[in-house]
């Protein structure tokens, strides 16, 4: 059983700029580490927009990267934390394309949404892709084994993903507790650099391809996405819709391709 005494906070850093906070606990007698998830407010212009569960660390890339996925801005702001690091809110200052109040935010995959209602949703305001990079499929099915994630190496408890370019060059990793704060982290630090949209680029998740991953990454501009996992058959429908290539199951060398099998070659 896990015991109730914890230790100060620690560090994990590592290239390329990934960095996630982890917890020193005692486990069976025995010093062990796991995944810090807090609670982070988002505010816009001082007005609470979304409360979300993550692990600290990128809280800037991941605010600026939610509110640019929800499409609710289309540039990058200017984020900040608070003072008072244990309050756990980020301050924006943005000019927001609509009210919150007015976006239907996709929930979780039990909610009971419609999938043809939320694809038609999406395909309101995001472009089909462009044609993108031809890349190797190999080259392309070994991009979990680039994707650093020196988090879930020490605790087994974090999400990742990674930016690549179409040689499979790692650009940005970000680990969390939650798969859609990782990719949010990783659109805001590309926001935030400048990199938008990703038409060059390739997106990597470590577990399965959900409709919202698809979704995120369709608004970033992203052609190739890939998951070590499954998708789902709303990510696959949104994925032929906005002419994206899904690429899932990729591990040891080889994927499956759900959609836009153009763009690999070999």
């Amino acid at each position: 059983m896990m015991a109730a005494q914890t230790h100060a906070l620690h560090r994990e850093m590592s290239a390329p700029a990934t960095s996630v906070s982890l917890q020193r606990i005692v486990r069976d007698g025995e010093e062990d580490l796991v995944a810090v998830e807090e609670p982070l407010e988002i505010r816009v212009n001082g007005e609470p927009i979304a409360v979300t569960m993550r692990t600290p660390g990128h809280d800037e890339e991941l605010a600026a990267g939610f509110l640019y996925t929800e499409q609710l801005i289309d540039e990058a702001p200017q984020v900040r934390l608070t003072d008072d690091l244990a309050a756990n809110i980020v301050e924006v200052r943005a000019k927001l394309r609509r009210h919150p109040a007015k976006r239907h935010f996709y929930t979780t995959s039990s909610c009971g949404v419609c999938g043809k209602g939320a694809i038609e949703q999406v395909l309101a305001d995001v472009p089909s892709l462009p044609a993108g990079p031809i890349c190797e499929r190999g080259t392309v099915a070994r991009l979990p084994e680039r994707l650093i994630q020196p988090g879930f190496t020490r605790t087994g408890g974090l999400h990742a993903t990674g930016l690549f370019d179409p040689d499979g060059q790692l650009l940005i990793a970000r680990e969390d507790v939650g798969r859609h704060n990782a990719m949010d982290e990783v659109v805001g630090a590309a926001l935030l650099s400048e990199m938008l949209p990703l038409h060059q680029r390739l997106l990597c998740v470590s577990g399965r391809l959900s409709f919202e991953l698809v979704q995120k990454a369709a608004v970033a501009g992203a052609p190739i996405l890939v998951g070590v996992g499954a998708p789902s058959s709303l990510a696959i429908s949104l994925a032929r819709e906005v002419n994206m290539s899904l690429c899932g199951f990729a591990r040891h060398g080889t994927m499956n391709v759900y959609t836009g099998p153009e763009r690999l070659r070999g």
